[in-house]
């Protein structure tokens, strides 16, 4: 199924399953309820090949190498789980199970932005925190990802597009003081 998923598909029917496993339908339906059982198991299983992916960053250091580590690695993750997230965005109706585990993926990833620039975040009041980290989030996910990708720019355009917006948004907090600031 995962195979299938990398391909973009959003319906799983049991022969195409068994087919692409090398198995009969029979098995398939041996080892899982039902082919919804079965699509939450594979999308689970890639969220966990995911967590395997993420490797620890930097939250101390230049700001520059720290935004590096950071692009590096979602650049990387993002261009690999397209497939998936275009199939989990096609589903008519995920699982709640399906819909937490996405939710927890982009709740991680929001606390390791926090993290990785918690000293320019720091250096802003609360309402320009959260406003700063609502923009570093939203470059760096996904969504911002597929906009490069799908609008023609290759990965490495992408990457360095990201970088760039990361760096021009950790700006303002250059010369700003907890009290004071932009």
């Amino acid at each position: 199924m995962l195979s299938l998923l990398d391909d973009g598909e959003t319906q799983f029917p049991a022969d195409r399953v068994a087919e692409r496993a090398g198995v009969s339908r029979r098995l398939v339906f041996h080892h899982f309820a039902d082919m919804g059982q079965l699509r939450d198991i594979a999308i689970a299983r890639r969220l966990d090949q995911l967590a395997a992916r993420i490797v620890p960053l930097p939250a101390e250091g230049p700001r520059g190498e720290r935004v590096a580590a950071l692009v590096e690695q979602r650049a990387r993750i993002l261009e690999w789980i397209t497939p998936a997230r275009l199939t989990v965005l096609r589903l008519e109706d995920p699982s709640e199970r399906v819909e937490f585990a996405t939710r927890q993926v982009f709740d991680f990833a929001r606390r390791r932005l926090a993290e990785v620039f918690a000293e320019e975040l720091d250096r802003l009041p609360g309402d320009r925190r959260a406003d700063l980290l609502n923009g570093l989030d939203a470059v760096t996910t996904w969504g911002a990802w597929y906009h490069w990708r799908s609008s023609g720019l290759d990965p490495a355009a992408a990457r360095r597009t990201m970088e760039t917006t990361v760096h021009a948004l950790l700006a303002v907090t250059d010369g700003a003081s907890r009290r004071g600031g932009p």
